[in-house]
């Protein structure tokens, strides 16, 4: 299950080589809460660990993430972790594509795109 976050970028981490065939690259986010924001901590993993490089600390973004838990046996204790891993962060507020006035559709007094066109059967 996804879920998408908007906030600024408050520190970011380097990327992290954890064993030789796994690295992580970690980030936290202020997201308005109120009085209070709130800085959330994100990992990126793998290949998606340079996502962030073109994004700044203070910049605004936008993250899609997936909710990860675990469970972890050590010294006969149970441990419980739980990760919020990125997979798309986009800047807020970059140019998306938008479709063209009036929805796509040509106005009545568009002229025809060649005069070929009318030698359509139609």
């Amino acid at each position: 299950m996804a879920f998408e976050v908007a906030g600024k970028l408050h520190k970011k981490f380097d990327t992290q080589q954890v064993t030789d065939k796994f690295q992580k690259r970690e980030f936290v986010l202020e997201i308005e809460d109120g009085a209070y924001p709130q800085v959330i901590k994100f990992q990126l993993t793998q290949a998606n660990c340079g996502k962030l490089d073109n994004h700044n600390e203070g910049d605004q973004l936008k993250v899609t993430f997936n909710l990860r838990g675990r469970e972890y046996n050590k010294d006969g204790k149970t441990l419980y972790f739980t990760n919020l891993d990125a997979w798309k962060v986009d800047a807020v507020g970059a140019a998306q594509p938008t479709a063209p006035a009036g929805g796509g559709f040509p106005a009545a007094t568009d002229e025809p795109l060649s005069a070929d066109m009318e030698d359509l059967p139609f």
